[in-house]
Formats: structure tokens, C-alpha cells, sequence
């Protein structure tokens, strides 16, 4: 997401990953990036994907912009690199859910958390 050389807000066109991880090129139409996205895509019992990953996070640190995550439960994150603390945005359903989400899977989702609790959590 960002601005393109006539400052218009645009996103890019999405990428499809595989049920383990999403690696998009750079978008070429987009001047001035200021946020990802993406989404965690299809219930998996084997992912944690209800909440955004380490990985995300620092991601979207490295490359200096905030982040927005979708889960397979509807859900919808906020990324603040800065402060490196997830937000939930809206909560399960808000967002088109995966018909095979198990709601309860992870247990309890927290509304925020921080990089070091959210990689404790899913280092468990």
C-alpha cells in the first residue's frame, strides 16, 4: 500500500503464498510505500495464524512501514513498528473467514500484543 507517482493511494496487486509463508516482489507502480499487507490465509491446525508472527513484525520493521494482517477466523491486524505492538482491529468474522476455522484453536487472543510476548506466545 502507498502512493503512486501522481499521489494517489493504491495497493498493490496481492500474492498468493503456499500454507507456510507469502513472498511478494516489490510493487512497481507504487512510488512511496507505507504499509504491507496480507493474510494468513487458510485454517491451518498446524499455524498459529490467528494472530500476525514474529516474522511479520520484523518484516515490517525492516523495511521501515507498518503492516495490516488478515487471519483465516475474519480477523484484522494492525502492525505498529514502531512501538512493535500488534493491535486487533476487528475482531473473528469481521473480515470473509476460512468455512474450516476452528474458533477457540489457539485459545485466547489477546486484543494487543507486544514483539517479544507475541514471539513468547508462539515460541510455546
Amino acid at each position: 500500500m502507498g502512493f503512486s507517482a501522481d499521489g494517489r493511494v493504491i495497493a498493490s496487486r496481492a500474492t498468493r503464498g503456499d500454507e507456510g509463508s507469502c513472498l511478494a516482489d516489490d510493487p512497481r507502480d507504487i512510488e512511496v510505500i507505507t504499509a504491507s499487507y496480507h493474510t494468513h490465509g487458510a485454517y491451518s491446525p498446524d499455524y498459529y495464524n490467528e494472530v500476525p508472527s514474529g516474522d511479520d513484525m520484523e518484516g515490517d520493521e525492516e523495511e521501515g512501514i507498518d503492516g495490516w494482517v488478515a487471519t483465516p477466523g475474519g480477523r484484522l491486524w494492525y502492525i505498529d513498528t514502531e512501538d512493535m505492538v500488534t493491535y486487533q482491529v476487528c475482531g473473528i468474522g469481521c473480515l470473509p473467514s476460512d468455512p474450516r476455522f476452528v474458533r477457540g484453536d489457539m485459545g485466547q487472543i489477546d486484543q494487543s500484543y507486544r514483539y517479544r510476548d507475541l514471539v513468547r506466545l508462539l515460541d510455546q
